[in-house]
């Protein structure tokens, strides 16, 4: 009875170690015709293509395409901006693959505010909000390099005002010089410590040339100014005039004797 008994249960055994190995090898078989194993198809690259166009090739591989929108206004309406996955991939028949495409029409956002802003900034804030830079023009100011107004089809327009993406922004740009003119102011004489006070008060630029280069300047604000250019009269004898903003040459020197400033 004990001999049926073990036979019995090791026939048993043996039967179910064999439907084991049977059940691993057609899941295992089953799994690579499930998942299309060695199905393999190279990615195509569709960007910059016509939607329809991308979307036909990539129907006949057999892939399920999904589309998402935004707008770039550098491409085409209805281009291919992005796809995932990349090309050059190889994937599967029947894998899920995702699009980007250009906006025919494109939204409308809130202009910017780039007043007095340098040229720089603004034109990076235009595109971060995928608006572009259109025709520049300076205009006197002494805010030199700022941006004094912006204009969108001839008129200006001011921050929070909708305007289109990749709409063409017109920038008016300070050039560093104001409209105010001045008589020349007569600095020479003067230390350079006095004339750059004096300077300051209209708003003028002081350039400092050394006049003799083989004398050292042993303290710039206490070294004299000899010389100036432009001068505070011309040769008749009438004023010269100088704009806010603009530059004045100033010629120096440690120690000058009486004849080397010139009046």
């Amino acid at each position: 009875m004990k001999e049926k008994l073990k036979t019995s249960f090791a026939l048993n055994l043996v039967i179910i170690l064999l439907l084991c190995v049977l059940l691993y090898i057609l899941f295992f078989t089953s799994l690579n015709c499930v998942t299309n194993h060695g199905k393999e198809v190279l990615m195509p690259d569709v960007r910059g293509r016509n939607a329809d166009s991308a979307l036909t090739e990539l129907s006949k591989l057999k892939f399920d395409v999904r589309i998402d929108s935004t707008y770039e206004p550098t491409m085409r309406p209805m281009a291919v901006l992005r796809q995932v996955p990349d090309t050059g991939s190889l994937v599967k028949e029947g894998r899920t693959v995702f699009l980007t495409i250009n906006m025919v029409t494109p939204p409308r956002i809130p202009m910017p505010n780039i007043k007095d802003l340098s040229y720089r900034s603004a034109e990076m804030i235009l595109r971060n909000n995928k608006l572009l830079v259109g025709d520049t023009a300076y205009r006197s100011d002494i805010a030199s390099g700022a941006i004094l107004e912006a204009s969108y089809n001839g008129n200006p327009i001011v921050a929070g005002t909708p305007v289109p993406q990749g709409s063409k922004i017109n920038l008016i740009i300070g050039n560093g010089l104001g409209n105010t003119e001045w008589d020349v102011p007569d600095v020479t004489g003067m230390t350079v410590d006095e004339a750059l006070i004096t300077l300051n008060q209209f708003n003028l630029q002081p350039m400092l040339i050394v006049a003799n280069q083989m004398e050292e300047i042993t303290d710039t604000f206490s070294a004299i100014v000899t010389d100036q250019r432009p001068r505070p009269t011309n040769d008749a004898g009438a004023h010269n005039r100088i704009r806010m903003g603009e530059f004045l040459d100033l010629q120096i020197m440690q120690t000058p004797a009486p004849h080397d400033i010139h009046r």
